[in-house]
């Protein structure tokens, strides 16, 4: 193991943050403290409680989640594209470090910011809501998990991506959907049976719902389920990468 070229990788890519520091911290900051503000005071004072849990603190967990999720897409797509775009990549590819050291130093760069912004928000969070977490143990878990998955899938993406609008596509278009539709204002429990049935189809609903259980022991979906959804697209994810290694596509000419 090349603990040298990861450690490269790895500092170039946190080092990114603190040179676009208002992009990178700042305004996904403020974006969640204006959703607490807006649905928060505005919609939290007509409706008291979910699930006996105050509104405020019901959407602060899918709010992290939804600032974890398209950060580190955000930041492992784009920590790959832009080696590929300026023609680096080919200098990363030559040297002599391994594929899974390339993947370490990217991703775990990709992670880290993530989970900072997750942290970040968090703490925002408690100046808004009194939030009391029952499994601060199985939070820190549902959130390195998440942290991961997504930046693996946001290397694969950046990888595929042909141009800047494919890199933005997925956080921009898809993810911030199917984290509003996968309960993240609401339990789907107030839903129709039918509509019920349809939200079980979104992924996002799995990790919403485990790392709301984390805070408040309550969810709409078994926690253990919600683990081993995230465990499934982490290896589909993993999977899919070590293809793109053994064969090269979209990495070399």
């Amino acid at each position: 193991m090349n603990i040298e070229a990861i450690k490269s990788i790895y500092f170039y890519e946190m080092a990114r943050t603190r040179r676009t520091l208002l992009q990178s911290v700042i305004s996904p900051v403020l974006s969640t403290a204006l959703y607490f503000i807006v649905f928060g005071a505005a919609v939290g004072s007509r409706m008291q409680e979910v699930e006996g849990v105050s509104y405020g603190g019901f959407i602060t967990p899918g709010l992290i989640m939804l600032a974890l999720i398209t950060q580190c897409i955000s930041n492992g797509s784009v920590g790959i594209y832009f080696p590929k775009f300026t023609g680096t990549i080919y200098e990363i590819l030559s040297a002599p470090i391994a594929m899974s050291e390339i993947l370490i130093g990217y991703v775990g760069a990709a992670a880290t910011k993530g989970m900072m912004i997750g942290i970040i928000i968090l703490f925002t969070a408690m100046a808004f809501v009194d939030l009391q977490i029952a499994h601060p143990v199985l939070m820190l878990l549902f959130m390195v998990l998440t942290a991961v998955t997504f930046s693996l899938a946001g290397f694969i993406i950046g990888i595929l991506a042909k141009n800047f609008e494919q890199l933005n596509l997925v956080p921009s278009l898809v993810v911030p959907p199917l984290t509003f539709l996968g309960g993240t204002f609401y339990s789907i429990d107030m839903l129709p049976p039918f509509w019920r049935a349809v939200s079980h189809l979104n992924p996002v609903l799995y990790l919403v719902s485990g790392f709301r259980w984390s805070f408040f022991e309550t969810s709409d979906v078994h926690p253990l389920i919600s683990v081993a959804m995230i465990g499934c697209f982490l290896a589909a994810c993993l999977g899919f990468l070590v293809w793109i290694f053994k064969t090269g596509y979209k990495l070399r000419p």
